[in-house]
């Protein structure tokens, strides 16, 4: 498999689940877009997406955890401390063969015993 993203080459169905999960909504896939344009400091970007400042924090921490996007904070000439975003290199390929190898590292607990 040649799945990386970021400096992370994914091999443990947790590193998946994270990315799976930082692209299950609608608003990341928005963010990825927008920076994919380009990094940009929080307050555009969560004008640009058109969501609070405390939502867009909320998804960019998924996008984080799971390496997709990297965030530095710089001073303005005023002083002010701004932080940016900006998206990190990943390449991913979804196939039957992936999901099936995944798929066999995954122990479901069924704490009731029912099927």
């Amino acid at each position: 498999m040649k799945n990386f993203v970021g400096d992370l080459k994914l091999k443990k169905y947790e590193d998946y689940i994270n990315v799976f999960d930082a692209l299950s909504h609608p608003a990341r896939i928005k963010i990825i877009g927008i920076l994919a344009e380009g990094r940009q400091y929080v307050s555009e970007l969560a004008r640009l997406v058109n969501i609070s400042r405390p939502l867009l924090y909320m998804h960019l921490k998924k996008l984080e955890t799971a390496r997709l996007v990297t965030s530095a904070l710089e001073l303005s000439e005023s002083g002010k401390a701004m932080k940016y975003y900006a998206l990190e290199d990943f390449e991913l390929q979804i196939t039957q063969e992936l999901l099936h190898q995944l798929s066999g590292n995954i122990v479901i607990d069924n704490p009731g015993g029912k099927q």
